[in-house]
């Protein structure tokens, strides 16, 4: 299996080569690269498209000890990736936690992206109370695994009308079982992640091309957060989907997967006028 030596952990990725414009995808927290998987299909004969498993996650290796995977440690990660695999400039993709890292890279290292997708995600701190029901979550994992707190996170993670969906109650099973197969070292990522900074003071700096996408129903990162970045990122496209909660990837792909595509191809035609106004005036 491929991966990359990456700062002292070895990382799990997947790269369908070609031509194309490279995009990265980065997934949300507890689950994989396999999350993208409809999205690499419907992309790939375009794109060049790269998943990858963050560290203590996936099939990727943790770092060695007990201690707590930050978040700025898998944003260096990315960036690593990124510079490993000759990517720059790529198209990136983040959901929830991998949007996390994806404001960091086009704040910090604009020069490494061409796009940002953040989908179900958010620049903020978690609010206090918040935090408060997230390090019991964190300390159940540590002490005994998913299994005990899984149908929490599954009503967190989905929204409404997928959780009470009876044509759906196979898919609920299978991505249950999912969760609940992640390790018991799982919460040293999940640590991270719930005591990550805020990073809505760099938002200014963001001049990359940008969609926001989130779920009506999303009760994790809710509508009224993905507002606020459309608002506070210059040229921002924003994207609501109906009937979709924090995982809109997992419950609506096919209009994740529209909503992508058409921000990518704007994004391309936008390019290649910008490249033809330049050597019009050359």
């Amino acid at each position: 299996m491929p991966y990359l030596s990456i700062r002292g952990a070895r990382l799990y990725y997947e790269d369908t080569g070609g031509s194309g414009e490279p995009v990265l995808f980065s997934h949300g927290l507890l689950w994989d690269s396999h999350l993208f998987h409809r999205q690499v299909e419907a992309l790939r004969g375009h794109y060049r498209c790269v998943v990858y498993d963050h560290r203590g996650q996936g099939q990727s290796e943790p770092p060695p000890g007990d201690s707590v995977i930050d978040l700025r440690t898998v944003y260096e990660d990315a960036v690593a990736v990124i510079q490993a695999l000759g990517l720059a400039p790529c198209h990136f993709v983040g959901q929830s936690m991998g949007g996390f890292v994806g404001l960091r890279l086009a704040a910090r290292h604009p020069e490494l992206l061409r796009s940002l997708a953040l989908l179900d995600s958010s620049a903020a701190a978690e609010l206090p109370l918040t935090l408060a029901r997230y390090r019991v979550l964190t300390t159940l994992t540590h002490w005994l695994g998913l299994r005990p707190v899984v149908d929490r996170i599954m009503s967190l993670y989905f929204g409404r009308t997928f959780m009470r969906d009876p044509e759906r109650s196979a898919e609920r099973a299978l991505l249950r079982r999912q969760l609940v197969a992640n390790p018991r070292a799982v919460w040293r990522a999940m640590q991270g992640v719930i005591h990550r900074r805020s990073v809505e003071g760099e938002l200014h700096r963001i001049q990359t091309p940008t969609l926001v996408l989130v779920g009506e129903e999303d009760a994790v990162t809710v509508p009224e957060v993905a507002e606020r970045l459309h608002q506070r990122i210059r040229g921002a496209r924003l994207k609501r989907l109906r009937c979709g909660g924090h995982m809109c990837i997992l419950e609506q792909p096919q209009a994740v997967n529209v909503a992508l595509g058409d921000f990518l191809e704007e994004v391309e035609r936008t390019s290649l006028q910008a490249d033809g106004h330049r050597f019009a005036s050359g």
